[in-house]
């Protein structure tokens, strides 16, 4: 399904959510139109500021009917694309409605909750004339991009990495789908799997994995990659914000390489953009690049915690980054 020299006709399922003002963005930019959405939620005035023509439903099964509905006419707002940016238990199968009414995916991560998930999805794909395509906005970062530049140009070494995400929540995160694991997939899958991506993606393969620390709101352990041994800590409660955080901040990341800082803390504006007008022309992450941290976030949810490797500095409750 090509015709990139023409304007792309997208729907979108889950207007309301905290992530879909960046895909209405994205496909504003890219000089496309959004013709219909979906949300069991009807606070979604943001699609004033892009398109306030759109068909809006509250119920899926009306926007499933509608959709299917421009298919059969082959109207001119036949969709080509549907972005997904629901809750992370229902992108598979919104992932298969838009392959079923004929469109490519466009979904948020993860692409599903199970890794064995993927393998029917591909089949489906396969079978189809459409593609599924995720968002790894990490991977098309500038400064990261030139950090994967410079780490292959030092084929032989094994580099030191540190990886600290905590981002504070409120009581709401724990009573939303969120703060369910069979829904969310729990910490490691709802807001460390672009990082684990990133870090397959500039220092190789899993050779080892460990999970230190397992808890509702907290997960911290190791990973063993081709290039790099990665101590990892992700964390939802303010008492880990280094004592340095600024008033009001309530994120922190950090990523150190051989005790260097790696500064990408700007450049997020445009990132899911650049991922659209990467999958409209071809070059979209799949289902094969979006597999080895799916399965990654799969194994640690899973995994039962092991006491730190020796010389190993543990995260711990209350962990201060001024003492690591």
């Amino acid at each position: 399904m090509e015709k990139s020299d023409q304007v792309m006709n997208f729907a979108l399922t889950g207007l309301a959510g905290y992530i879909a003002p960046r895909h209405l963005r994205a496909i504003q930019d890219t000089d496309n139109r959004l013709v219909a959405a979906v949300d069991p939620h009807d606070s979604v005035g943001i699609i004033d500021s892009y398109f306030p023509d759109a068909a809006f439903f509250t119920e899926i099964e009306r926007f499933d009917r509608h959709i299917s509905k421009l298919r059969r006419r082959d109207s001119d707002e036949k969709v080509d694309y549907m972005s997904i940016c629901t809750p992370n238990h229902l992108h598979d199968a919104h992932i298969r409605l838009a392959l079923r009414v004929g469109a490519n995916a466009i979904c948020e991560k993860p692409l599903v909750l199970n890794p064995w998930n993927l393998d029917l999805l591909q089949d489906i794909e396969e079978e189809s004339e459409c593609s599924i395509n995720t968002i790894l906005q990490l991977r098309v970062h500038p400064s990261l991009l030139e950090l994967r530049d410079r780490i292959r140009s030092q084929d032989s070494k094994r580099h030191s990495v540190r990886l600290t995400y905590i981002t504070s929540r409120g009581k709401w995160y724990y009573y939303s789908w969120k703060g369910n694991t069979a829904k969310s997939g729990g910490i490691a899958t709802n807001i460390g799997i672009h990082f684990f991506d990133l870090l397959m993606w500039l220092f190789g393969d899993i050779e080892k994995k460990e999970v230190h620390i397992s808890e509702e709101e907290r997960m911290s352990g190791f990973l063993g990659l081709e290039n790099a041994d990665v101590e990892w800590y992700l964390s939802l409660e303010e008492e880990d914000l280094p004592e340095q955080t600024p008033e009001g901040q309530t994120t922190y990341r950090s990523i150190t390489v051989d005790g260097e800082e790696i500064e990408f803390s700007g450049g997020f504006d445009d990132l899911h953009t650049k991922v659209y007008e990467k999958t409209l022309q071809g070059e979209g992450f799949g289902i094969e690049e979006a597999r080895p941290s799916i399965q990654l976030v799969h194994d640690l949810r899973n995994a039962s915690p092991v006491s730190p490797r020796e010389g190993f500095h543990p995260f711990t409750k209350g962990y201060s980054l001024a003492e690591a």
